[in-house]
């Protein structure tokens, strides 16, 4: 009998299979837009990395054999960070929690607790992982904060705007802080992101009277709406971090 986890395993298999049907068909007659973009995107996050001195970009012959035709998996290495592409298969933007369904798993290195990055800005957890997929709890939810910051360093939380998926929310902000329209927002240390992916960028910014806190409306860094590939990320160094955080709490 199939019991707690097995249960939620064999749960995602089976709707992964059934998203993954649908968007055969639609990455079919797509098929040169789609690999147009994720050309584009490979090559853009790999500008990006190329400012930093070290890097190494890798293929997984491994998996790209157990990958379907023309969509192989890539792996790009930089310092503490693995990078994976991945195709949406599923994708929700009108739901109080949105939920992302991609067609990698643990047979592809994809693990619990890994962030996921379109290539301009973030997309959210992964929370759970069957052998080829894996579900994505997008920034576009109610349930979690994710902590942020402005280019000066100003750090705050940023919360979704429920019902709009190209808005999301700083909030703590104290008035004092000059911020400007346009001003980008990013990720920090304190969350399961690496620090510095951009999250949006100031659209208006509103005060609380109340308590004299700046409310700062960002326009979201991804398109939410035509989310086709994204990359997951495996930071090497979680794992030791994650051990002595729980061990110090313990000690207390």
């Amino acid at each position: 009998m199939l019991q707690g986890n097995d249960v939620l395993s064999s749960a995602n298999t089976v709707a992964g299979l059934v998203y993954q049907k649908r968007e055969d068909v639609v990455y079919y007659f797509g098929l040169k837009r789609m690999n147009d973009s994720l050309l584009s995107e490979n090559i853009r996050l790999r500008l990006q990395l190329a400012q930093i001195q070290g890097l190494d970009t890798l293929r997984d012959s491994r998996v790209a054999r157990q990958s379907v035709e023309n969509d192989s998996t890539r792996i790009v290495r930089y310092a503490n960070y693995i990078y994976r592409t991945a195709r949406v298969v599923n994708n929700s933007v009108t739901s109080e929690n949105n939920y992302i369904t991609i067609n990698r798993g643990s047979k592809h290195g994809i693990k619990k607790g890994m962030a996921v990055l379109s290539s301009t800005g973030v997309v959210g957890e992964v929370i759970s992982v069957s052998g080829n997929f894996a579900s994505i709890l997008s920034v576009l939810n109610v349930k979690r904060k994710l902590s942020a910051k402005l280019k000066n360093g100003t750090m705050g939380s940023v919360m979704w705007e429920e019902g709009r998926p190209d808005v999301l929310i700083l909030e703590d902000i104290p008035k004092e802080i000059k911020v400007f329209r346009g001003d980008s927002v990013f990720t920090t240390s304190y969350s399961f992101f690496r620090s510095d992916v951009l999250i949006g960028t100031v659209d208006r910014v509103r005060i609380n009277k109340k308590n004299n806190i700046q409310l700062l409306y960002l326009k979201s860094a991804t398109n939410f709406r035509n989310l086709q590939y994204v990359y997951v990320v495996e930071d090497l160094m979680m794992d030791e971090r994650r051990k002595l955080e729980d061990s110090t709490q313990k000690a207390k």
